[in-house]
C-alpha cells in the first residue's frame, strides 16, 4: 500500500495518507487501456455525417436525352453518381458508434490508469481545495501555490458548482467527480489532484 504526503494549500505537508494496491497499485495492463480509451472516444462520435444517394437528390426526373442517336453515353438521369451534381454511391449516413464494455473491464482499466499515474509520480493529494468565490483567478492562485498551473485534473469526492464553474476557463485543467471519473480523463492530464475526502471516497465507492 503505497503512502503519500497530505498537501496543504501553502505547499507544505499535514499529513499522510494510504493509498490502496487495490486501486493504485495493480499490475498496469496497457491493452486493456487502449481498448477502454477507444471506447470513450467512440461513445462520443455524434455519427451524425450524412450523404444523398441518387434518389435523394433533388432533380434528375427526367431523362436527359433521347437514348440513341445522340453519340454520347445512354443516361437515365442528371443525377447519376457519374454526373456533376450526382448522388453519392456509399456515402456516409447518420449511426450510432457507441457500444458497451463490462463493468469489470472499465473498472479494471480505471485502476491501471491510475496506477500508472502514481508509478510515475504524477498523483497530489492535497487537504482539501477552499475557494473565497467562484472565480477563475482564485483557483489559478491556489494551483500555482502547488505548482500545477497546468494540465491537471482535480478530482473532488461530490458536486461543487463554484470550483467546477470556476475551473472550466483554465487551459488544460478539469475538474472531475469520483462518480464521474473515467480512464480517459485520468490519460489525458498530465497530474491528478486529489483532494483527500476523494481518497475516501474512491476507496467506499470502489472497493465497497
Amino acid at each position: 500500500m503505497a503512502e503519500l504526503d497530505i498537501i496543504s494549500k501553502d505547499n507544505k505537508s499535514v499529513g499522510k495518507v494510504d493509498l490502496p494496491d487495490d486501486i493504485f497499485g495493480v499490475d498496469v495492463n496497457r491493452g486493456l487501456l487502449h481498448e477502454v480509451v477507444l471506447n470513450h472516444l467512440a461513445n462520443k462520435r455524434q455519427g451524425c455525417a450524412s450523404t444523398k444517394t441518387k434518389g435523394l437528390v433533388s432533380g434528375g426526373g427526367k431523362k436527359p436525352y433521347r437514348q440513341k442517336g445522340s453519340g454520347r453515353a445512354r443516361a437515365g438521369s442528371n443525377r447519376s453518381p457519374l454526373w456533376k451534381g450526382g448522388g453519392t454511391v456509399f456515402g456516409p449516413h447518420p449511426r450510432d458508434y457507441s457500444y458497451k464494455l463490462p463493468k469489470k473491464v472499465k473498472w479494471a482499466a480505471l485502476s491501471s490508469a491510475l496506477s500508472v499515474k502514481l508509478n510515475d509520480e504524477e498523483v497530489v493529494i492535497v487537504d482539501e481545495i477552499a475557494i473565497r468565490e467562484p472565480k477563475t483567478k482564485e483557483v489559478r492562485g491556489f494551483l500555482q501555490g502547488l505548482n500545477l498551473d497546468r494540465d491537471v485534473l482535480i478530482i473532488i469526492p461530490a458536486k461543487n458548482e463554484d470550483l467546477e464553474r470556476a475551473a472550466r476557463n483554465l487551459p488544460g485543467v478539469s475538474v472531475s467527480r469520483v462518480s464521474e471519473l473515467n480512464v480517459y480523463s485520468v490519460l489525458a492530464h498530465e497530474k491528478l489532484l486529489i483532494t483527500r475526502e476523494a481518497v475516501e471516497k474512491m476507496k467506499a465507492v470502489y472497493l465497497g
